[in-house]
């Protein structure tokens, strides 16, 4: 008998091409999008180009036609906000700026599949994510790096549990976009040569401070100011939701030469700036680790390892040498230094191009 296989479908090229390359496998293929808007949000969504929309959903479906798979629509907006927009908007009222694709992938995309897997018998779950799965010989799962370091998605899924990695295929993984494009438009895919969505899918405007100021109400904070590192009053900010470490445009502050905000103060309102290389760190802590390729057993509390790691998605992997300093801590010191050690994005360490662990970053030390 075929294995079932339950595909997460956005929509977009990569997952409609991870369902054909499955289908040609042999699998007994399900296409699923997760609703996570209620009616209310539908026409601001569309309206603004979200990726969560109504035009996925029909993308999908018009995909799953074409293929001769089922295809449901499952609605897991609770969820959803509660384990990533209601995260979202506490962090940044906290002056912390999160990743919130993480949080939906282990929480809400993989959980909400994994539900939807069980009620219909399927035995897996797949994604379009541009990474792979590796099983290791100390019996542990974890996610490895795409043959293609541009798309590589593996940032994005260091908080799978073992158990979400033993029921996950990522078909996609072993192609670069355009050989993805490329069989997609030879089989006659709608969307192949739908463009990538660069949004964050609840926020399809990217304006981050106007939909905390919306959904948040009085809880969002007023003014604030603008101080130098040494302590100079530079004038008032917009409030501290405004603004992210590192972040040089938008500012509104006539200083002559380009400065880059480096610390923000939620209990003052007040966003620190200095030059470009006041925004460079050595070392931070990081803790709600997540460990991947090793058990927490296998890295004792007060061992090291060389490893490499990114602190942004976008970036690439530095050295780093971390240490577990405690339970659920994490010590991380780069040579060279990094730019931009942002509370509230993650820490994603590697060995070799598989990912060991990962956390979110708590606060730059030096």
């Amino acid at each position: 008998m075929n294995k079932r296989v339950v595909i997460g479908m956005s929509g977009g090229v990569d997952s409609s091409v991870a369902a054909l390359l499955l289908k040609k496998q042999g699998y007994e293929c399900v296409g699923v999008t997760m609703q996570i808007w209620d009616s209310s949000d539908v026409c601001r969504m569309e309206h603004e180009g979200g990726c969560c929309g109504q035009s996925a959903v029909d993308d999908a479906r018009r995909v799953a036609a074409a293929l001769g798979i089922p295809y449901y629509v499952v609605n897991f907006r609770d969820l959803f906000r509660e384990k990533v927009e209601s995260v979202f908007i506490d962090e940044y009222l906290k002056g912390r700026t999160p990743n919130p694709c993480v949080a939906c992938n282990r929480y809400v995309k993989w959980a909400s599949m994994l539900k939807t897997a069980d009620n219909i018998g399927a035995d897996f779950i797949a994604t379009g994510h541009y990474a792979r799965t590796e099983a290791l010989s100390n019996g542990r799962l974890t996610v490895r790096n795409s043959v293609t370091a541009a798309k590589d998605q593996t940032y994005m899924l260091y908080g799978l549990s073992q158990e979400q990695l033993r029921r996950t295929l990522m078909p996609i993984g072993d192609y670069d976009k355009s050989e993805i494009r490329k069989i997609a438009q030879e089989a006659g895919l709608p969307v192949a040569h739908k463009p990538d969505s660069q949004e964050i899918c609840f926020v399809p405007d990217n304006d981050y401070a106007g939909y905390i100021d919306r959904e948040a109400g009085d809880r969002v904070p007023g003014p604030g100011r603008f101080i130098s590192i040494d302590g100079k009053d530079l004038g008032p900010n917009r409030g501290i939701t405004h603004y992210t470490v590192g972040q040089r445009k938008h500012l509104g502050l006539s200083m002559g030469h380009p400065v880059f905000v480096t610390e923000i103060r939620p209990e003052t309102g007040e966003v620190v700036i200095g030059e470009d290389s006041d925004v460079y760190g050595s070392c931070l802590t990081a803790d709600h680790l997540n460990f991947m390729a090793i058990a927490p057993e296998e890295m004792p509390i007060g061992s090291s390892r060389m490893v490499s790691a990114k602190i942004r998605y976008s970036r690439s992997a530095s050295p780093c040498r971390i240490t577990r300093t405690g339970e659920d801590e994490i010590r991380a010191e780069f040579d060279p230094k990094v730019r931009a050690v942002t509370p509230g994005q993650s820490i994603v360490c590697y060995e070799e191009d598989h990912v060991l662990l990962g956390g979110i970053i708590d606060r730059k030390i030096r």
